[in-house]
C-alpha cells in the first residue's frame, strides 16, 4: 500500500515538473478553486438551519437557556436584542423538552393565568383582584403580540370597583401599547381588530374606551372614540382619494402632467335609516264590488198644533194636553253605502350608511403650462364628471395661479445627477469586467505561446540528439568498413549494433521524458569537448 501511495506520488510529481510554468501556474490556480468551492459547499452543507427555540424571553432565563445549552453542546445563536434564542430546527422540540424538564424558562409563568396559581386561602380580596387584572393584562398582551407585525404588546387596564349603592358606574378602560416590526404600517383594520379583542375579553369594557398607541407614540386609537370611526375615516379618505383621482387623471391629459392640482373634501353619511309606509289608492271609475241603499217618506196630518207631552218608553210623545190648532208633518229619508275595491302598497326601505351629503371640489392650474384653457369650461367639466349636485350643497372652484418649480426643478437635477452617476458607474464597471477579461485572455494566451514554445523547443533538443546519435553511428560504421571484417568481429559489431539500437530507443524515449535533463548533458557535453 505504502509503496503504491509513494509510486502515485512520484509519478504526479514527474508530471507537474513535466509542465511548463504557464501550465503550472494554471494547475495550481485551477486546484486551489477547486478545493476552495468544495469547502463553500462543505460549510453551506454542514451549517444548521436555525429556528426560535424561545421568544420574548426575561434577561434570566435568557441567561439560564444559554448555560444549558452549553452544558448540554447544543449550538445557538441570539436576536432580537438577546429576547430570541435559536437552535438547529431540528432540535427544537427536543431541546424544549429537555429545559421544560430542568423547569425553564423559570419566568415564564409570571404573566398570564400563571399568577392564579401560587394563591392561597388568606389572599386578600385586594390581592386576588390585582393578580386577576395582571393575568389579564398578560393573557392580552400574548394574545396581541400573536398578530403579524407585533413584536411587545403591553396592556394596562383600569378596572374601577363596583358601587353598590349607586345608580352611575365607572366605566372599565384599557390602554394598549404595541412595539411594531421594522417597515409594518398598522391600517384601521388590525387596529379595530385589537380593539375589539381586548373589549370583548374583559366583562363590561366598551370598544370606545380602549386606547391603542405605538412605540413611536402616534395614537392609533383614541380613548372615547367610536370603535367605527377609524372604518368610517378610511372610508371618507378613500372616496376622496378616488374622486381626486378621477379628476387629476382627466386634467392630466388636458393641461399636462404637474400642470394641476386637485383636492376633494367630501361628507358622507354614515347614519343607517329606515322608513315603512302604508299607502291606500282606488281607482275612480272602478265599479263598486257592493252597492245597497234605502229610502223613507211619510206625509200625512199631525197632531195638534198646541200639544205638548213627554216621551213615553216606545219612543212615541204621549199627549198631555192641547194648545189648539192642527199641524201636517212629511218625513223623508234616503241612505246609500257602496263598497269600492282598495290597493293597499306597503313599502319599507332601508338607507345604506355612506351616501353624499355634500361633496367639494378645488382645482388650480398652471397659466403658463395652459394658456388657453377656459376655467369656466374645466368648471363645467369637473362638474359632469363627478356629479355636482347645486341642490345638494356642492361646490366647484377652478383658479388659475403660478405654480412653485422649485423642487420639481431641484428633483429634475438630482434624478440627472443620479443617472449620470448610474451610466458613469455602468461605463467604469464595463472597464473593469474588460479589463479583467482581457488579463485573463492575455494569460490564457501567454500560458499557450510558452507551451507551444517549450514544446518547439523539446522537439528540437530531441531531433539534435537523435542527430548527433545517428552521425556518431554512421561514423563509427565508417571506420568499421574501412578495415577488412572478420565473422567473428561481423558478429561483434552486429551484437554492438543492436545494443546501440536499443540504447538509442532509450535515449530517445528518456529525451521525450526529460528534454530539460537531455539538454543539460548535451551542454556540458560540448563544453567539454571544447
Amino acid at each position: 500500500m505504502k509503496q503504491n501511495v509513494t509510486q502515485t506520488l512520484v509519478r504526479l510529481r514527474t508530471t507537474f515538473l513535466s509542465f511548463t510554468l504557464g501550465q503550472r501556474l494554471v494547475a495550481v490556480v485551477g486546484t486551489a478553486a477547486l478545493l476552495l468551492a468544495a469547502f463553500m459547499v462543505f460549510r453551506w452543507v454542514s451549517t444548521p438551519n436555525y429556528a426560535p427555540l424561545y421568544s420574548n424571553l426575561a434577561s434570566e432565563d435568557a441567561s439560564s437557556i444559554i448555560d444549558e445549552l452549553n452544558a448540554e453542546g447544543v449550538p445557538y445563536e441570539l436576536a432580537d436584542g438577546g429576547n430570541t434564542v435559536m437552535v438547529p430546527r431540528d432540535a427544537v422540540y427536543s431541546t424544549r423538552i429537555t429545559l421544560s424538564g430542568k423547569g425553564l424558562p423559570a419566568n415564564s409563568s409570571t404573566d398570564g393565568y400563571g399568577l392564579l396559581d401560587g394563591q392561597s386561602i388568606s389572599t386578600s380580596d385586594f390581592q386576588e383582584q390585582t393578580d386577576f387584572k395582571r393575568a389579564m393584562e398578560g393573557e392580552l398582551a400574548k394574545t396581541i403580540e400573536a398578530v403579524d407585525g407585533v413584536n411587545t404588546a403591553v396592556v394596562h387596564l383600569a378596572i374601577p370597583e363596583k358601587q353598590v349603592f349607586s345608580d352611575s358606574q365607572e366605566p372599565t378602560t384599557a390602554s394598549v401599547l404595541i412595539d411594531t416590526s421594522a417597515g409594518t404600517t398598522f391600517d384601521a383594520e388590525k387596529v379595530q381588530a385589537i380593539v375589539n379583542l381586548v373589549a370583548s375579553s374583559i366583562d363590561g369594557l366598551d370598544p370606545s374606551n380602549v386606547s391603542i398607541t405605538d412605540s413611536s407614540g402616534k395614537v392609533l386609537s383614541t380613548e372615547g372614540v367610536n370603535g367605527s370611526s377609524g372604518t368610517q375615516s378610511q372610508a371618507i379618505a378613500d372616496f376622496q382619494a378616488h374622486k381626486t383621482q378621477q379628476i387629476q387623471s382627466m386634467l392630466d391629459r388636458v393641461v399636462g402632467p404637474g400642470n394641476s392640482t386637485v383636492q376633494v373634501s367630501a361628507d358622507l353619511d354614515f347614519d343607517k335609516s329606515i322608513q315603512d309606509s302604508t299607502t291606500y289608492n282606488t281607482k275612480k271609475k272602478a265599479p263598486a264590488l257592493s252597492e245597497s241603499w234605502s229610502k223613507e217618506t211619510y206625509k200625512g196630518a199631525g197632531g195638534p198644533s198646541g200639544t205638548t207631552g213627554v216621551v213615553g218608553p216606545d219612543g212615541q210623545m204621549d199627549s198631555t194636553g192641547t194648545t189648539g190648532g192642527t199641524g201636517r208633518n212629511d218625513y223623508a229619508k234616503k241612505s246609500e253605502t257602496r263598497d269600492n275595491a282598495v290597493e293597499t302598497v306597503r313599502e319599507h326601505r332601508e338607507a345604506a350608511p355612506g351616501s353624499i351629503r355634500s361633496l367639494h371640489v378645488g382645482v388650480v392650474l398652471d397659466p403658463s403650462a395652459a394658456p388657453n384653457i377656459d376655467p369656466v369650461a374645466v368648471k363645467q367639466l369637473i362638474a359632469a364628471t363627478v356629479g355636482i349636485d347645486p341642490k345638494r350643497g356642492d361646490t366647484v372652484d377652478v383658479t388659475q395661479m403660478a405654480f412653485d418649480r422649485t423642487a420639481d426643478n431641484a428633483a429634475a437635477a438630482e434624478i440627472a445627477a443620479a443617472n449620470a452617476a448610474k451610466k458613469k458607474a455602468q461605463q467604469w464597471t464595463m472597464i473593469r469586467n474588460g479589463g479583467i477579461a482581457a488579463a485573463i485572455l492575455a494569460m490564457v494566451l501567454l500560458a499557450w505561446l510558452r507551451a507551444r514554445r517549450g514544446r518547439k523547443t523539446r522537439d528540437d533538443r530531441t531531433a539534435y540528439l537523435v542527430e548527433q546519435l545517428r552521425n556518431d553511428a554512421a561514423e563509427r560504421a565508417a571506420a568499421a568498413g574501412a578495415l577488412e571484417p572478420s565473422p567473428a568481429l561481423t558478429a561483434l559489431e552486429a551484437s554492438e549494433n543492436a545494443a546501440n539500437e536499443e540504447i538509442r530507443r532509450e535515449l530517445a524515449m528518456l529525451a521525450d521524458r526529460e528534454p530539460d535533463d537531455i539538454a543539460t548533458l548535451l551542454r556540458g557535453w560540448l563544453v567539454e569537448g571544447r
